[in-house]
């Protein structure tokens, strides 16, 4: 009797660190996984679509106003224009300074923040020259 109440507690004893082991698991799978942030990714929703590049690009040799930037953006409209400029400024990539004249005179201009692009869209001016000449 007592061999048996041995073996019987070994399988208890074996089973509870089996469920223990379950429960273990289940609890790593239920945690929150901390989530990857992609540089790419977050870099592209800031800086990406159509004419945000371009703009950083035209600001990083000069300050521009809206009628200037709008010129030499061929083809955007001013609605496009205008939510391009409000979301790189919201970004902090871009500064607006009203002047309080008439007609009002608004310019554009890079922040700090903005400054620090300048490096990679010169690369990203050369890699779209390179690829435009020999790869298409």
């Amino acid at each position: 009797m007592a061999q048996v109440l041995k073996t019987d507690s070994a399988r208890l004893s074996e089973h509870n660190s089996e469920l223990e082991i379950e429960k273990e698991s289940e609890r790593e799978n239920n945690q929150e996984t901390p989530q990857y942030i992609c540089g790419v990714a977050v870099s592209l929703e800031i800086i990406g679509g159509k004419w945000k590049g371009v703009i950083l690009w035209h600001l990083c040799h000069k300050t521009l106003r809206f009628s200037q930037l709008r010129r030499r953006l061929q083809g955007v409209t001013q609605k496009m224009l205008t939510q391009q400029l409000r979301e790189l400024e919201r970004d902090k990539l871009v500064n607006r300074k009203v002047y309080a004249e008439v007609p009002p005179r608004v310019e554009y201009s890079l922040t700090e923040l903005g400054r620090t692009l300048e490096p990679t869209l010169r690369q990203l001016c050369e890699w779209g020259k390179d690829y435009n000449d020999n790869h298409r």
